[in-house]
């Protein structure tokens, strides 16, 4: 279990480093446009991601 995590963790780190290195300054445009978003907008985000990572792992696992 412990290395599945740390797994997990390292691929999601991979993937989210991606951006910045091949485009920092799209990345930069892309926190400028979050940080003038309303709380509810990026509550709204952060659940359809954690939504969409449920489906996936619901699908991955059966």
């Amino acid at each position: 279990m412990k290395s599945t995590l740390l797994t997990a963790l390292a691929l999601m780190l991979i993937i989210e480093g991606i951006l910045p290195f091949v485009a920092p300054s799209m990345w930069r445009e892309t926190f400028a446009r979050l940080v003038r978003m309303a709380d509810g907008q990026i509550r709204f985000i952060g659940l359809s991601s954690m939504l969409v990572g449920l489906i996936l792992l619901f699908i991955l696992s059966h």
